[in-house]
């Protein structure tokens, strides 16, 4: 009985390799037809069948780079040591490494911290100092984290990263920004502190004139969450283009917030219809903190210099108090779900420049203590808010910092719907496994290492608190590879 049942199970088994090979060669010789037809892909036509493999490798090659060939401080947008800081921040497990730094010291643009000869102690205690945004309007806004969570907005990001934020924002102290997407019931859940963001579009406080809405606008500042209002002018990633949300992504909850038809391509403008001069940014401005009552800022990337000196003689041409409450800079090495590539390789000034031109340009006019600067665009690890701080920055905003503690692993398809971590996908089945409550504990966890370690910094140049740190403190590595003080680096600008 017992040798039957083998024979039956040899000759099954038997069967079933030899309908596999038929069906692999049915297969080999329907691939070989369809590329030896085709005419689109002179590759597949040339070679067929084998030269399918070079579409395979090129889609895999990217992923396998991450993780097998890139040394740990070359990789872009973000390496792996970098990468890595974050992920053990976010996790609470040790941030200490060994051996040695990996590094370059003599590289240019390198920043390097002078540690004093007499450091403040960590055991101390050092009160940080409370800074106030809008110290004019009705409903100021105070606070004393330096670190926020940068605009991203629910459409750009899944319902249960917005949560996750919102929650690891409320744990973490600091504020959340909305992105230009509108307000969502996901913002809310975890009663974070909020900016509301203004885009092109004007989603979530427009007519349908696609213009401002003041009673929605009004109904928006009801909520005691929001904090601030923030006028988005451009944005690093795609500076002189709108949003983009690509239709795939446009569901029914994300349309009817935007006010859009579901399914369908969200393109903003690619600037304010009202906005001819920078007479008109100031009057927008003034109207938001009249209507709302709480303090209006504006974000943009800067390239051509010249509009921040006629926005800044413009006021001072009015009057200080038409000054917005705050600047957000933001980066030509900013990140976003989806934009042009010719725009994010090549228009804009990153923060480099861009920030010290803007904070000199202030102090110049007497400006710089009416309009606090928040900057933005890879703000993701102590060393670099350190050197935000130390050139002039008030506040750092980081947005791609949290999603990689929200479990971001840099797979590059924000724009296809398709994320595997399910950040920025509204396929349920990818969200599956973001666990908001688990998330939001290690967005918490990320801010307060951020918060932690820029102390270390602080301290170890002799100051009690991060926004003590000056141009003084920093020098950077020139192109000799010897380095120079940041105070007489930027000089020049």
């Amino acid at each position: 009985m017992q040798k039957n049942w083998f024979i039956w199970g040899l000759e099954v088994f038997t069967g079933l390799f030899i309908a596999f090979i038929a069906l692999f060669f049915i297969a080999i010789i329907y691939m070989y037809l369809a590329d030896k037809l085709q005419t689109k892909q002179a590759i597949r036509h040339n070679y067929p069948v084998i030269g399918r493999f070079r579409y395979l490798f090129e889609k895999q090659g990217e992923f396998f780079r991450q993780y097998f060939f890139a040394q740990d401080r070359e990789e872009l947008p973000f390496n792996r040591a970098e990468r890595s800081w974050i992920y053990r921040a976010a996790k609470g497990i040790n941030r200490t490494i060994a051996f040695g730094s990996t590094q370059s010291h003599d590289k240019t643009g390198n920043i390097m911290f002078l540690n004093a000869a007499f450091p403040k102690y960590d055991s101390d205690k050092h009160n940080d100092a409370v800074i106030t945004i809008g110290t004019n309007c009705t409903y100021p806004y105070a606070t004393t984290k330096v670190c926020h969570i940068s605009a991203m907005s629910f459409g750009a990001l899944s319902r249960p990263a917005i949560t996750a934020l919102s929650h690891g924002a409320a744990q973490a102290g600091c504020w959340l920004n909305t992105g230009e997407g509108g307000l969502s019931e996901h913002h809310l859940k975890g009663n974070c502190d909020l900016v509301f963001q203004i885009g092109t579009a004007k989603y979530g406080v427009r007519n349908e004139q696609g213009q401002l809405d003041d009673q929605k606008l009004a109904e928006i500042a009801a909520h005691d969450q929001v904090k601030m209002f923030e006028i988005k002018l451009s944005q690093g990633a795609k500076p002189g283009k709108g949003g983009i949300l690509p239709g795939v992504k446009v569901t029914s909850e994300i349309a009817a917030i935007r006010g859009i038809p579901v399914g369908e391509d969200s393109i903003s403008p690619n600037g304010h219809a009202e906005f001819n001069q920078v007479g008109d940014i100031v009057d927008m401005v003034a109207h938001i903190r009249n209507v709302t009552g709480k303090p209006t800022g504006i974000k943009a990337v800067v390239g051509d210099e010249q509009w921040l000196i006629d926005l800044c003689d413009e006021i001072l041409l009015r009057g200080i108090e038409h000054a917005p409450d705050f600047f957000t800079l933001d980066s030509s090495e900013g990140g976003t779900g989806a934009a042009p590539q010719a725009l994010m390789d090549h228009v804009g000034l990153p923060l480099k420049e861009s920030l010290p031109i803007l904070v000199n340009l202030l102090k110049q006019k007497g400006l710089q203590q009416r309009i606090k600067i928040i900057a933005s665009g890879k703000m993701v690890l102590p060393s670099q808010v350190a050197w935000a701080l130390a050139t002039g920055a008030d506040f750092i905003a980081s947005a791609r910092g949290n999603m990689f503690a929200l479990g971001c692993i840099q797979a590059l398809q924000c724009n296809k719907d398709t994320c595997p971590t399910g950040i920025t996908t509204h396929n349920k089945k990818l969200q599956q496994g973001l666990d908001p409550r688990n998330k939001s504990a290690r967005v918490a966890s990320y801010n307060r290492s951020l918060h932690y370690d820029l102390k270390v910094i602080a301290h170890s140049c002799g100051v009690s608190e991060p926004r003590q740190l000056t141009r003084h403190h920093a020098r950077i590595v020139t192109e000799s590879g010897v380095s120079i003080s940041l105070d007489k680096f930027y000089r020049q600008y």
